[in-house]
């Protein structure tokens, strides 16, 4: 066999040591990030809390007796701090792919569903009426190839749907990944919100290209 060709098996030797290694890496990054050791002190599902928290102490999104919708609500931390913000005369209600296993306060419904799929009617029937906030922590699995523009594909599918959701005045804070395409989301979004502005919570990792695009004061489209 010629000199540096791997077999089948040494290739699933090298995959499977990479893959270790990767764990290994996420183990240790866990250990030293104070986010992730505060999130379990505090109870929240996941370190993604504390930039709601962030997003929240910088532009004041959510009010106490809100309607909340969360998109990509999965594990739960962000209906966890929305359900706090809110208090209990107002409703969270999330939707992701997959169920939130964690027990969640009275006033938050979790839903499982796809944005793209669902009725709308669906969502503000189990919350009661319009929203006042659409938060979206959605991301697509990322590759290193396209993330940007699948991610800013899923950003314009929720606010497809803004129209169908949002009370007037509404908010709407959405994550994506920084690209070239991310100026051309701020100006859509712009059309619809008194104020855009993008936004990066501290707890976000410095390495990550996330940011979280923020529209305050929903101008619905006019009808035609």
């Amino acid at each position: 066999m010629p000199i540096g060709v791997l077999t089948p098996l040494n290739r699933l030797i090298t995959r499977t040591a990479v893959a270790i290694a990767a764990i290994h890496t996420m183990s240790r990054r866990k250990l030293h990030d104070p986010y992730f050791k505060q999130a379990k002190s505090e109870g929240y599902a996941a370190r993604s809390a504390f930039k709601l928290k962030q997003i929240q102490e910088a532009r004041s999104l959510i009010r106490r007796g809100q309607r909340v919708l969360d998109l990509g609500c999965a594990p739960g931390s962000w209906l966890q701090v929305a359900s706090e913000l809110v208090g209990p005369a107002g409703t969270v209600v999330g939707l992701d792919l997959q169920p939130v296993s964690v027990a969640m306060p009275d006033n938050v419904i979790a839903l499982v569903g796809d944005i793209r799929e669902i009725d709308p009617e669906v969502l503000t029937t189990a919350s009661g009426g319009l929203f006042d906030v659409i938060i979206s922590d959605m991301a697509p699995k990322t590759t290193g190839h396209g993330d940007s523009e699948r991610s800013i594909a899923l950003c314009q599918d929720a606010l497809a749907l803004a129209p169908r959701l949002l009370k007037p005045t509404g908010n709407i804070a959405l994550k994506v990944f920084e690209g070239a395409l991310y100026p051309e989301l701020l100006r859509q979004m712009k059309e619809w919100f008194s104020t855009v502005r993008g936004y990066k919570p501290k707890a976000s990792r410095d390495v990550s290209r996330e940011m979280y695009a923020i529209g305050t004061g929903f101008i619905p489209p006019r009808a035609g």
